[in-house]
């Protein structure tokens, strides 16, 4: 058993990407290796993956290990052909060059991702069931100090204008790290309210599975 405080935490967001890497295949494993052509990405890169596979498209996954023609997702399991269908999984990978820290967190506030259900009954029924269906679009906001002259306020803006999915990440105490594929929207003013800081939102729509690593 283990627990930590989030005090200390640090979010970042993807500052700077490289051209994509195709990559023309991808395997059924406990570990995903994709087939690429000249790939220069080493172990511990940081990639924002998209894919025919929609389990995988928009995560964003670390570098286990890296050659000029196959390259090891860390972590990422797609043995079942169910959810990741054999051949159909080819796509890119967009590694981040450079990150910018979003400073002075107010709040971070997660919403969604629950499980949804149907509900079932039938005429002889004493008590209807539930059947899983589907989970729910997942979100977080970060309330920020606003402050305009910081280094990442015109990287959110432009990933805002964008509208295209970035990588980002919660480093949390420790080693601990949590990766996110996302829509970035940021709020066009701040939010103004009498003896309270001044403050603004950079909203997260996620658009995949979170993915953590511990070390």
């Amino acid at each position: 058993m283990g627990y930590k405080l989030p005090n200390g935490a640090t979010f970042e967001h993807a500052a700077t990407y490289a051209a994509p890497l195709a990559f023309s295949a991808i395997s059924n494993a406990s570990e995903a290796i994709c087939t690429t052509v000249g790939a220069t990405l080493v172990t511990g890169d940081i990639l924002l993956v998209t894919s025919g596979w929609t389990a995988l498209n928009n995560k964003v996954v670390r570098v286990k290990t890296a050659t000029a023609t196959a390259i090891t997702l860390e972590a990422i399991d797609t043995t079942s052909t169910t959810i990741f269908p054999a051949g159909s999984g080819a796509g890119s990978l967009k590694k981040v060059l450079t990150w910018v820290q979003i400073p002075q967190i107010t709040d971070v506030a997660f919403s969604g991702g629950d499980q949804n259900y149907q509900d079932v009954v039938f005429l002889e029924d004493a008590q209807g069931r539930q059947l899983p269906t589907d989970k729910a679009a997942a979100s977080m906001v970060l309330t920020v100090a606003d402050d305009p002259t910081l280094a990442y306020v015109p990287i959110v803006t432009a990933a805002d204008v964008a509208q295209t999915v970035q990588a980002a990440r919660l480093n949390l105490p420790g080693v601990d790290k949590l990766y996110y594929g996302a829509y970035t929207s940021f709020s066009l003013q701040p939010a103004v309210s009498r003896s309270n800081i001044l403050t603004r939102t950079v909203s997260l729509a996620l658009q995949a599975a979170p993915t953590r690593y511990l070390s």
